[in-house]
């Protein structure tokens, strides 16, 4: 009977993707929220521009703290973990039986005896790169930082959410003197928008893509009915 290769298939570019949804959700949700709150208040004019005026520079001010943010979220995982590292060379020299025996302790949690577990140990904490990689990944549970992450972070997720932003923005932009009819548009397009955008996130984690498109279009709708209901309440 011939054999059937059996092929893995990982998702792998996890960093970008949780990129992509961080801009895109609040790039989508967010400039939404505002639009539909602003018409609330600017209904009675008939007028788009202060809600594009508005939306444009939330879009602005948006992509850039979100940005800004990936990049240092991304810097500090750099830096935390060259410090862990320095912190494991350092406790090798200085505390081997320690750190050999938390070696010892990774295999013998998978249920290894002392006597299997022997040659591995002794195999590892020979070699001090391989001995501080391998506690690295086991004990601490980090795995080595692409260098350009931090800059690639901050653009994917800017450029992100100002791609979302538009979806929301453009009947706006495209229906100048009815701002209501705008709305309406706004609304069917970026319930539209929210919707394929979480069936494919579903796509590539692992969700079911109905249930991933209706959980964003749940929480983008919440936040515009309650921006919208809020800015009309006060005004």
């Amino acid at each position: 009977m011939p054999s059937v290769e059996h092929v893995e298939k990982h998702f792998t570019a996890t960093a970008a993707v949780r990129d992509i949804v961080i801009g895109m959700a609040d790039g989508l949700t967010v400039p939404f929220a505002l639009a539909a709150g602003i018409t609330g208040v600017v209904a009675s004019t008939n007028s788009t521009h202060i809600v594009v005026t508005a939306g444009l520079a939330e879009i602005a001010a948006g992509s850039i703290a979100m940005g800004l943010g990936g990049y240092l979220a991304a810097k500090t995982d750099t830096e935390h973990y060259a410090s862990e590292l320095d912190r494991e060379y350092r406790e090798t020299v200085e505390l081997p039986e320690i750190e050999t025996e938390e070696v010892a302790k990774v295999f013998r949690d998978y249920g290894l005896t002392e006597e299997q577990m022997a040659p591995i140990v002794s195999t590892i904490t020979a070699n001090q790169k391989k001995w501080v990689d391998f506690m690295m990944r086991f004990e601490l549970g980090l795995e080595p930082p692409d260098p350009a992450r931090a800059a690639r972070s901050a653009v994917t997720i800017a450029a992100a959410y100002i791609a979302g932003g538009f979806v929301p923005l453009a009947p706006y932009m495209l229906i100048r003197q009815d701002v209501n009819m705008a709305l309406i548009y706004s609304i069917v397009v970026t319930l539209l928008a929210l919707f394929g955008f979480g069936a494919v996130k579903g796509h590539f984690t692992g969700v079911q893509p109905v249930r991933g498109g209706m959980q964003t279009v749940v929480v983008g709708g919440l936040a515009a009915a309650a921006a919208f209901m809020i800015a009309r309440l006060i005004s």
